[in-house]
């Protein structure tokens, strides 16, 4: 569900009013809008930030070569020592660059002496100074002499490049949270507002955390205005799923989405369907083993951390999720096993028509857009509304029928007496969709109930133009279940890619003993390749038909901005 919120408006004495911030950031659940707050110290505190975060990759990207990796003694080290080293190889950089290109300028003169040379062009004529290939300009130093001073930067270069390797970044590291904080905490006090002596502060608190708020309030002697959100206010999405299905919120947030405020909180379904979409995006049980495995040595390294938790238990479902869809469709690294091939998941998936595969993936589009509809009918049970909705999943169920019936799903010969009146050479193509009795009924008071009841009769003057826009909807309905098919059509792909790495790998023409090397690599780098495009059409696809069909179907627009209580990291 999606917590209900209450507007705060906090005022406390001025001359209290960091103390105030600290005793809010130490409660951690009120909700501020520090994203709006852009002074002075808060450019100063984020700018300090970016000096660690730019300390940290250069320590890491002095440490990346050969040369400097070697058991290195790590160094405590603060932020502004770094990125005076920093400055000191750049500058060093620069110069060596600089010498570089003078050098190559003036090498094809081999190593004259500048004044020398500047004392014969002085007595030289001008006609003279024409035909004779000398420089215009001319060094300040020898040939050698600037051979010797590049040599000498290199050197400083080196030195100072293993000083900074050899700086321990986790004494940087280790400031994050604190930097985090302090941007956290500049920021909230820019919103704070001031009237004489009193000040005030305005933020979103959870109706379940109020009444822990109040002896926080009595013992500050604080004044608290709390009511509910006001129309055209936006407060932030605090998603609270059932306890088995809390670890989404990951997935949530790595996306950068939440509901809005007003919307519905379909964490549960979005993980069911995800998991599956998950499984047969991937298509083989083989990936999934080799993400299982990866996940169960994440949970051994995370330990009890609680960040890592919510990753780490989806991936673990995600994982087995694609290991079942492996065992049910026998398909292990682009190859079988020849025991499992009779098994009856493995017969009815491996159809070579593909029509059952195509009959699952239409069916689970459908099964998933209807629930979205039937939710929402749920919701409205107050309302004539909730018809129109019911409607929508009738159509939903038409067009399933029809799109099935499209690729020659439901199809069948037509009666004897009719088939024994066409011509021989017809016979063979009598096949038409079988339509079942209860298919027109249903379609037309589908239409019927979605015309009548989706725009209330008070509205119909500014909202009447959507009823024209029926038949596009329901044509929109018909590509969103065709949709699904990009299950099959990318799993599939996914297994002809792996199989035909390991037709590559298995038919290599030369002897055994030779081809066992390049054998492996062609394996190693073509399901590597494989397992990479297996991992983007997961964010492509699955995210999609979450986030855009069946939510489209639900009324979620993503339009929200998360809960983030003002506290310590």
């Amino acid at each position: 569900m999606i917590v209900k919120m209450k507007h705060l408006d906090l005022v406390c004495v001025a001359s209290e009013s960091e103390s105030a911030l600290e005793k809010l950031r130490q409660f951690g659940a009120v909700h501020l809008d520090l994203s709006s707050a852009s002074g002075a110290e808060v450019a100063a505190a984020r700018g300090e930030a970016a000096d660690a975060e730019k300390a940290v990759r250069a320590i890491l990207k002095a440490r990346e070569s050969k040369d400097y990796a070697e058991s290195l003694t790590k160094i405590p080290v603060e932020i502004p020592e770094v990125l005076k080293t920093v400055a000191k190889i750049d500058e060093l950089k620069s110069e060596c660059e600089s010498l570089e290109r003078v050098i190559r300028r003036y090498e094809p003169y081999g190593d004259f002496d500048p004044v020398l040379a500047r004392e014969l062009l002085d007595r030289l004529g001008d006609d003279l100074k024409k035909v004779v290939d000398l420089p215009e300009v001319l060094p300040e130093q020898r040939l050698s002499e600037m051979q010797v001073r590049l040599e000498s930067i290199k050197s400083a270069l080196f030195s100072e490049t293993a000083r900074l390797a050899a700086y321990d970044e986790e004494c940087i590291t280790a400031r994050y949270p604190e930097l985090t904080d302090k941007i956290a905490f500049t920021a909230a006090k820019e919103l704070v507002s001031s009237q004489g002596a009193v000040a005030f502060v305005s933020g979103w608190i959870p109706v379940t955390k109020v009444d822990e708020l109040r002896p926080a309030v009595a013992e500050n002697g604080w004044g608290v205005l709390l009511r509910d959100p006001a129309a055209g206010e936006t407060p932030p999405t605090l998603i609270q799923p059932p306890a088995l299905f809390r670890p989404v919120k990951a997935l949530f947030d790595g996306l950068g989405v939440a509901p809005a405020y007003t919307e519905s909180d379909v964490s549960v379904p979005f993980m069911c369907y995800f998991s599956l979409f998950f499984a047969m995006l991937v298509g083989d049980g083989g990936y999934g083993a080799i993400m299982l495995f990866l996940t169960i040595v994440g949970w051994i390294k995370a330990g009890r951390k609680p960040a890592a938790r919510s990753w780490l238990v989806l991936m673990t479902v995600f994982s087995l999720a694609t290991v079942g869809w492996g065992v049910l469709s026998n398909t292990w690294f682009g190859a079988s096993i020849p025991a499992c091939s009779a098994w009856p998941t493995v017969a009815w998936l491996s159809d070579p028509s593909y029509h059952t595969m195509m009959f699952l993936c239409f069916t689970i589009g459908a099964s998933h857009l209807i629930l979205a509809r039937l939710w929402n009918a749920a919701c409205m049970l107050n309302s004539l509304t909730c018809l129109a909705q019911i409607g929508w999943a009738g159509v939903l169920l038409c067009m399933y029928w029809i799109t099935c019936g499209i690729v020659g799903i439901f199809q069948g010969p037509i009666d004897d007496a009719a088939l024994a009146a066409l011509p021989e050479a017809a016979r063979t193509l009598a096949w038409i969709p079988k339509t079942p009795g209860w298919f027109f009924p249903v379609f037309g008071s589908s239409i019927a109930l979605v015309f009548l009841f989706s725009v209330p009769v008070r509205e119909l003057k500014t909202r009447g133009a959507e009823l024209g826009m029926l038949p596009l909807n329901i044509m929109s309905a018909l590509g969103d279940i065709i949709s699904y098919v990009r299950l099959f059509a990318v799993g599939l792909a996914s297994v002809k890619v792996a199989q035909n790495f390991n037709d590559m790998a298995v038919g290599l023409n030369m002897p055994l003993w030779l081809k066992v090397v390049p054998m492996i690599l062609i394996l190693l780098v073509g399901h590597g390749l494989n397992f990479a495009m297996a991992g983007l059409s997961i964010l492509v696809h699955a995210v999609r038909l979450n986030t855009l069909e069946f939510s489209n179907h639900k009324g979620v627009s993503w339009s929200g901005y998360a809960f983030s209580p003002f506290r310590r990291s």
